[in-house]
């Protein structure tokens, strides 16, 4: 079994910063690639940023230039900074991990519980 925590959400002003982490923990597990996905009132889930274990991202559109994501991967950890936020960037903010178990080789998917961001005009 594996488990996400997410921390660093919160509330700041339009133009503002905030950093994002996540960490995996449990035991014998890899992990292939971890990202952020966000989801603001009454849409979709979306992916905001993504990263894999040899440290290719991708990036959402609107997102580009303003966000990083990166890992610490001794520490089974992924980072979101968050620069020059808008309003428009206001969702839960929701880490997820593409695991593969050592033993198995079993790959499946985990989801963090969510943090709140909340971007004030």
């Amino acid at each position: 079994q594996v488990q996400l925590v997410e921390s660093g959400g919160g509330l700041v002003q339009a133009g503002g910063s905030l950093r994002l982490s996540c960490a995996a923990s449990g035991s014998d597990f890899d992990i292939n690639a971890m990202g952020w996905y966000r989801q603001a009132p009454g849409k979709q889930r979306e992916l905001v940023a993504s990263i894999t274990s040899g440290g290719v991202t991708t990036y959402a559109d609107s997102v580009k230039g303003r966000f990083t994501i990166s890992s610490a991967n001794a520490k089974n950890t992924v980072y979101l900074q968050m620069n020059s936020l808008k309003p428009e960037d206001t969702a839960v903010y929701y880490c997820n991990a593409d695991i593969v178990f050592s033993a198995s080789m079993r790959v499946d998917d985990y989801w963090g519980q969510g943090t709140q961001v909340t971007v004030s005009s």
